[in-house]
């Protein structure tokens, strides 16, 4: 049997390939998670009988301004995966990665017990996929914020929204010995500091420019993503 990763070669599922190298890590064009048939057909083919879905459309501007698209990726292609791993291996394992973003942003610290509040179309389909992915009896939730360790891709970055970030390898590691337990629900898997965009932004980026939320114009975005775990251990951002 085999374990399929989607969205390997996004930020975090080029971290994960490194290490967990034997996962079947399909290229869009031999894996089109928003096409039902095409799913399915992969599933069975390839004997799947564990996935780490990583796969998703995150930048919520994009979200927003093409909620379609939107819908059938985060939505849809979540369906479409839990639907067939249930068909063909009713009793597999279904890791779903989501974000921080299911919350508001308006407190500080949520744990696994916090209730979640979305504040934007993105972190409302995650949400959904959430829901979607519990309805197999053994699948894990991991809420996570991380950023890719290379140079940031914007001049500025933002001094006033926070999370409990990890860079992506970090968060891979993290995910590894998770999976390797084999733990069930929704685990929060987070660093153990504070950190401001702009704080993480620099250290990958010393001469990134600071801004704040007045400097900024587009959808609401999620301020406060500082995450605890009350199930998991707690990781060092790796400097």
């Amino acid at each position: 049997m085999n374990t399929l990763l989607t969205g390997g070669n996004g930020i975090l599922g080029k971290e994960i390939q490194k290490i967990i190298p034997n996962c079947i890590t399909p290229s869009r064009s031999e894996l089109d998670i928003k096409n039902k048939d095409n799913v399915f057909d992969f599933i069975k083919l390839h004997q799947i009988d564990s996935i780490i879905h990583t796969a998703a459309l995150t930048s919520i501007r994009n979200c927003e301004e093409n909620k379609k698209n939107a819908w059938e990726t985060n939505v849809v292609g979540t369906q479409n995966l839990v639907e067939a791993l249930s068909l063909n291996y009713p009793d597999g394992y279904f890791l779903y990665i989501s974000t921080a973003c299911v919350f508001k942003g308006d407190e500080q610290m949520y744990s696994e017990k916090s209730i979640p509040n979305p504040a934007n179309f993105y972190a409302l389909t995650k949400l959904i996929g959430e829901t979607i992915v519990q309805l197999l009896p053994n699948h894990l939730i991991i809420r996570t914020n991380f950023v890719a360790r290379k140079k940031w891709p914007y001049e500025k970055a933002f001094t006033d929204r926070y999370g409990t970030y990890l860079f992506a390898d970090d968060v891979a590691v993290g995910i590894k010995e998770i999976f390797e337990s084999k733990q069930k629900e929704i685990i929060h898997l987070v660093g153990d500091k504070i950190y401001s965009m702009y704080d993480v932004a620099k250290i990958t980026t010393p001469d990134v420019k600071p801004m704040t939320l007045q400097d900024y114009s587009g959808p609401h975005l999620t301020i406060n993503m500082t995450l605890d775990s009350l199930k998991w251990k707690k990781y060092k951002i790796s400097k």
